[in-house]
């Protein structure tokens, strides 16, 4: 579908046909990102991961958050931070019984503190770090103070005093005085990356914890399926661990089964290309904006049976992950724009839903 709005031209793949074209095929011709006033300010002249152009320095930021912020390793390091704030979750929840609360509201604070344990090493004092000009600019000053602060404490700590138990900023720091790099890493650079974060640590994973919940809560044979094989692997045991997470099979189809139905995000964040170009037969002006339609690829009926339907079953027979391998499944998108904190995401769901699923599933049921 092709919109034009203004000066500016804007593609909306909606099937995997057609999301093949920029996501594979022509991947590194549309890998750039259009410039938008809340990037610009917000993301500190676009110099974060997420809306900076396609070119060496990109490349570079990419590397640093895949070998370094978000390698396996390192989420494995975070399990305490995920175990203790989930658990003080569950507790706050329990003390609530009879009471209405807002889940929605304390997954997203839970997740908020875990993403600032993770990255500054602290709970902030302030909640201000998610949140037309001078809107955007004042929210983006506050941001600004929060993580410069946050960060001038980390530069005061010697790195012999932290040891093994490094954040994301530390690791920043780490690498910016290694001088590793191929290009300079600045303060500014670094909180870009952390404000990026942010943005995706928090809204991903309270998103889908809550659709998760929903669609267990409207399907109860699902939701006693998901139950007892939680409390199955975990009996016996000293309560809900990762360690025991390879035999949650069936919690990870309901997981796949709700980012089909309702990715973090409809639209993947628009690509770009630098110059004009051809596809089936169709001219492509330059800087034309390409937006996919995830949202309508996991529903589309010509490759899932029943698609509204909530059937984690489904991908018993149909092996794919959340790579971007197959684009009939792309919550996270796929090529070289794919989000590159999968791996973070998916361990928070995971615990979240298992220490539901073990502990507190009563106190959402009513009559």
């Amino acid at each position: 579908m092709h919109l034009q709005l203004g000066e500016v031209n804007i593609i909306v793949a909606s099937s995997s046909e057609t999301a093949q074209h920029f996501l594979k095929t022509h991947d590194i011709d549309f890998a750039s990102r259009s410039t938008v006033l809340m990037s610009e300010i917000c993301c500190y002249g676009n110099k974060d991961i997420v809306f900076a152009p396609y070119g060496e320095y990109w490349r570079q930021m990419r590397k640093i958050c895949t070998l370094e912020l978000l390698s396996a390793k390192r989420v494995e390091s975070f399990r305490p931070i995920r175990e203790e704030e989930m658990s003080g979750l569950c507790r706050w929840i329990v003390l609530q019984e009879g009471s209405p609360i807002n889940l929605t509201q304390k997954i997203c604070m839970t997740n908020y503190e875990i993403m600032a344990r993770a990255t500054f090493g602290r709970r902030p004092k302030s909640t201000s770090i998610t949140g037309l000009r001078r809107k955007v600019e004042k929210v983006h000053q506050e941001t600004d103070r929060i993580i410069e602060n946050i960060i001038e404490e980390h530069r005061r700590v010697d790195a012999a005093d932290r040891g093994s138990n490094e954040d994301l900023a530390d690791v920043l720091l780490r690498v910016r005085d290694s001088g590793s790099l191929e290009l300079p890493l600045t303060i500014e650079n670094i909180k870009a990356v952390l404000a990026d974060m942010f943005g995706g640590g928090i809204e991903a994973p309270t998103t889908t914890i809550d659709w998760a919940m929903a669609e267990m809560l409207k399907n109860p044979s699902i939701l006693v399926k998901a139950q007892d094989e939680v409390r199955q692997v975990f009996d016996g045991k000293r309560g809900v661990s990762e360690a025991y997470f390879d035999e949650l099979k069936y919690l990870k189809l309901v997981i796949k089964e709700t980012l089909r139905l309702h990715p973090p995000g409809a639209l993947l964040l628009p690509r770009e290309n630098k110059e004009r170009f051809e596809i089936n037969g169709y001219e492509i002006p330059a800087r034309t904006r390409v937006l996919v339609n995830v949202w309508a690829i996991g529903r589309d009926t010509e490759y899932w049976e029943d698609a509204e339907s909530f059937k984690p079953e489904r991908f018993l027979e149909k092996q794919v992950d959340f790579k971007g391998n197959c684009l009939e499944f792309i919550p996270f998108g796929a090529g070289r724009r794919i989000c590159p904190g999968i791996s973070f995401a998916i361990a928070n769901v995971e615990f979240a839903l298992a220490m539901f699923l073990y502990h507190l599933i009563g106190f959402f049921l009513v009559e």
